[in-house]
């Protein structure tokens, strides 16, 4: 009886034994398997985007750069054996509480490792990836980006607090173009929304970090829809240099409209020196006559290698983008697109085979440093809270566009 009962007592030991140790196993497995988005042969990634808006502002392009960069790493063999399935963006409408909806949908159900492209002025889902630990990629144009640990700018913070670096990339690739900056003033105008003011601050500090004599900052323009008469503001810009005309004039304002009528009304008053803003560089604008007239001259600034421009890497997104979408014309929002997913196929090979969340953005906050002549340079986590201080210039010159200045990366200045 009791060798019985030790017997017993043995096998009851034993299949705990073997209980245990397949229920680590499990344990095991479906820690694997619950890396979200992963398995051992796709990562999952889809973006939000403001594909339509009440203005007709978009984004939509970003999709195609995005795919168009995810479909080469896939034709290669993907990331450690692993390719990306990419679920496309979804559409926020440039509403806040929209955006948000669709973070949450991305990763609560369908399952994403990461959200790329982020590229929506009034995005909502920040502090929900944020607490989720979600990484995010894209275009950081507004304060949600910065300060966190899960955002990742291609071209880091653009809302940097004060005291933190701030760019001056603009003013000194403009003091280059224009054969030095001394004794050379600058006017900027901005709108009354809070970002258009905020980029007033940012980008008069870069031209006065250059150089150049700041001869005023006008925030006065409605930013709802361009002023019926433009008199007033161009009277003041005439003006503002002790009584004489800027050398420079830098618009701070979204959307064509609105640099078309004040850029007409100051070339009807007479006005001769440079015209400068960061959202003229758009192909659309060639299909209208009289909007390529009043841009006839004008600089812009991207933050991106122009697509004119010979260096290979942009010769590769030419080629990369013609394979997915044969024919598409090339945009600023394609080719944040592209370098968005071109940084985060990066950060995930910089992270190894060994994938989760956790030790992909300890990866990407742990003195990551990537080159690119396409966008240049970036570094986290120091651009979590500052640009990444790198831009070109581009001219609409006789109906075309033309390289100005190519990408090049300038040291940051605390802000003001």
């Amino acid at each position: 009886m009791i060798v019985r009962r030790g017997m017993a007592v043995a096998l009851t030991v034993a299949l705990l034994a073997t209980g245990c140790a397949a229920q680590q196993k499990g344990a095991t497995q479906q820690e694997g398997a619950a890396v979200p988005g992963v398995t051992g042969t796709t990562i999952k990634v889809g973006g939000v985007l403001t594909k339509t808006s009440a203005s007709g502002y978009s984004t939509k392009d970003a999709e195609i750069g995005a795919k168009a960069r995810f479909e080469r790493a896939n034709a290669e063999g993907g990331v450690h054996g692993r390719k990306i399935e990419f679920l496309g963006a979804e559409d926020d409408g440039q509403d806040a509480a929209k955006g948000d909806a669709a973070a949450k949908k991305l990763v609560q159900k369908d399952q994403v490792f990461a959200l790329v492209p982020v590229h929506a002025p009034n995005f909502g889902g920040a502090a929900f990836l944020e607490q989720q630990g979600v990484p995010w990629f894209g275009w950081a144009t507004g304060p949600q980006w910065c300060g966190t640990k899960t955002g990742f700018g291609y071209n880091g913070c653009l809302a940097p607090k004060q005291g933190a670096g701030s760019q001056t990339w603009w003013g000194r690739q403009m003091a280059d173009l224009l054969g030095g900056a001394e004794g050379k003033s600058v006017y900027v105008q901005t709108s009354d929304s809070s970002g258009s003011k905020y980029g007033g601050t940012t980008i008069s500090q870069s031209f006065t970090a250059a150089g150049f004599k700041l001869a005023g900052v006008n925030s006065g323009l409605p930013a709802a829809a361009p002023p019926p008469d433009w008199l007033p503001y161009v009277d003041k810009i005439m003006t503002s240099n002790g009584g004489k005309a800027p050398d420079v004039v830098v618009s701070v304002i979204a959307g064509t409209k609105f640099n078309v009528g004040l850029y007409s009304a100051l070339k009807r008053a007479g006005y001769k020196g440079v015209l400068t803003d960061a959202t003229s560089y758009d192909a659309a604008i060639l299909k209208d006559p009289a909007s390529a007239q009043a841009l006839e001259g004008v600089i812009a600034a991207p933050m991106f290698e122009p697509f004119e421009s010979t260096a290979p890497e942009i010769a590769q997104l030419k080629q990369d983008v013609e394979k997915v979408a044969p024919g598409t014309v090339l945009t600023q929002h394609l080719a944040i697109g592209y370098w968005a997913a071109d940084i985060f196929l990066d950060m995930l090979d910089k992270t190894g085979k060994d994938l989760t969340r956790e030790k992909f953005l300890a990866t990407g906050n742990g003195s990551y440093t990537y080159e690119n002549a396409g966008f240049g340079r970036i570094q986290y986590p120091k651009d979590h809270s500052e640009p990444n201080g790198c831009g070109a210039l581009v001219k609409l010159e006789n109906g075309a566009f033309q390289v100005a200045k190519s990408m090049k990366c300038f040291d940051n200045v605390p802000l003001k």
